[in-house]
């Protein structure tokens, strides 16, 4: 089998679940490239050595730039802090090799916009890691839609709520830090539009409100010290699909009790979909015309039958998990520089994704209807 060196920047809990997928995924899946972990980078030198011999890389270094220049480094892999998804990608571009960027793909619009015109001026494969995308069940609700079951689409309900930011004493991070693309809207209900334009289709227009609900915290755990926030706490706006649709969407990481709600419901002209990730292998469907008195949504539980499941388990109800989705998106990767498949969201979808979150953000601050379309103009 042909081999591909791999190059992490990044060692955190995403760049442990990246060299995890890179590890196991031949011995689920018939990739064209088996993955070798060449070099990892880390900017402290001693996590640097740790993470190398835990994660098994070959090499490590303190510096991307030694990793994205190094010749044995052939598809760049991005898990770095955000601020750093730019420079990292454009220079591996520049070198023409392929880049893996966690989400989102940039802290601005034009950051994400130069990326994506980078990309596909070298023609080199590109994908972001929206990796719920690829849950079987999320790509049997998309079957469903498109084979008409549901009929037309009428209405989106969408939320992705989490209560780790709840706690008024939870300390500033750079999840909080406007420069560095923070904020719940950016954050996490990334998540939610990347899932409404799966499922629905591209936003036309957005009608957005933001709001703070806790203006300050503590710079440190435990610190006396007070930093004020400048990012949204919450945000929920109304949307219209090009389609015609309409929906509610909202993303709050003040959201007591909510530990991974990423949630929604979709109306059509013949049934109904719901899913909530904290059932993460379950999707619930409701078929108009039932019977009387036998009415009511069915579930839907994950089972070789759905997509990619059966690559891992050959009976149903044995639940998949997080780190399997990315197995399956290091699938999709290596199956597209392989040549026998695609990678996707590319980086130009992910731009599309960041274009609806900026138009939500100025439609909120203007109170008025704002079009994504009109951000690739500004």
């Amino acid at each position: 089998m042909k081999t591909i060196g791999i190059g992490l920047v990044g060692s955190g809990f995403m760049g442990r679940c990246h060299a995890n997928a890179y590890s196991s995924v031949a011995g689920l899946f018939d990739v064209p490239l088996k993955p070798k972990l060449k070099m990892l980078a880390e900017a402290n030198p001693e996590l640097a050595k740790e993470a190398a011999r835990s994660l098994q890389f070959e090499r490590f270094t303190a510096d991307w730039t030694e990793l994205v220049n190094d010749p044995e480094v052939e598809l760049v892999d991005i898990t770095a802090p955000n601020h750093l998804h730019h420079p990292i990608a454009l220079a591996a571009i520049a070198k023409g090799k392929p880049v893996y960027c966690e989400k989102p793909l940039a802290c601005t619009l034009e950051e994400a916009k130069t990326m994506r015109d980078a990309s596909e001026s070298a023609g080199v494969a590109t994908l972001v890691g929206y990796n719920y995308l690829q849950n079987p069940m999320i790509q049997t609700a998309r079957e469903i839609v498109q084979s008409g079951e549901i009929g037309e689409l009428f209405s989106f309900r969408g939320v992705h709520a989490e209560d780790f930011m709840a706690d008024a004493q939870a300390p500033y991070t750079n999840r909080l830090d406007a420069e560095q693309g923070g904020g719940a809207l950016y954050d996490i209900g990334s998540h939610i539009i990347s899932l409404a334009r799966f499922l629905v289709g591209p936003l036309s227009e957005v009608m957005g409100m933001q709001s703070t609900v806790i203006p300050e915290r503590p710079e440190a755990t435990n610190s006396k010290q007070m930093k004020t926030v400048k990012v949204d706490d919450q945000t929920h706006f109304l949307a219209r699909f090009e389609n015609g649709c309409s929906g509610t969407l909202e993303a709050s990481w003040v959201a007591w009790g909510r530990k991974m709600h990423l949630a929604f419901e979709l109306n059509g002209s013949k049934g109904s979909l719901v899913f909530n990730q904290e059932r993460f292998n379950e999707l619930r469907l409701y078929e108009a015309n039932q019977s009387p008195g036998r009415e009511g949504f069915k579930a839907l539980h994950s089972g070789p039958d759905h997509g990619t499941y059966s690559k891992f388990c050959p009976a149903p109800g044995h639940q998949l998990g997080f780190n399997e989705l990315k197995i399956i998106e290091v699938t999709q990767i290596l199956e597209a520089l392989g040549g026998s498949g695609s990678s996707w969201p590319d980086f130009r979808e992910a731009c599309e994704i960041q274009k609806t979150l900026e138009a939500v953000r100025i439609s909120a601050a203007e109170s008025r209807w704002f079009s994504p379309d009109e951000m690739e103009t500004t």
